[in-house]
């Protein structure tokens, strides 16, 4: 991507939640490339175990572990305002994307979704919360 791809705001940490270790590599290194800090997680529970509150933006797979992506979501909107979730998955039905928009998620991307798509979504979301 070029520069004008990057985004203005060095302070935006991006944490991605899933437990597919290529998709996490893929995307910490779309970011990473785009200048964003980002942390990679395995589960919801390592997620919260961090250090997340300086976190701007989740990507988050529904299908995780232990607690799924739905409940991670419903944590995050009911404790930590201002944290935008985009929400993924390979497993896309209505009800799943109905229940994650009623919770609050900004966005709900079916993978496998484009890259740029990924990116102008969590950029929309961190210049909304900015």
């Amino acid at each position: 991507m070029n520069d004008s791809a990057r985004l203005q705001l060095p302070q935006a940490a991006i944490a991605i939640v899933d437990d597919d270790a290529s998709v996490r590599r893929s995307l910490t290194n779309l970011f990473s490339s785009l200048g964003w800090p980002v942390e990679a997680f395995t589960t919801g529970e390592e997620f919260l175990a961090s250090d997340f509150k300086s976190t701007n933006c989740v990507v988050l797979d529904v299908e995780l572990p232990g607690m799924s992506g739905l409940q991670l979501l419903e944590h995050l909107v009911r404790t930590c305002s201002g944290i935008g979730v985009v929400m993924v998955t390979a497993h896309a039905d209505q009800q799943t994307r109905r229940r994650a928009a009623d919770l609050g998620a900004a966005a709900f991307l079916a993978k496998p979704f484009r890259s740029d798509e990924l990116v102008r979504t969590v950029r929309q979301r961190l210049e909304l919360g900015s």
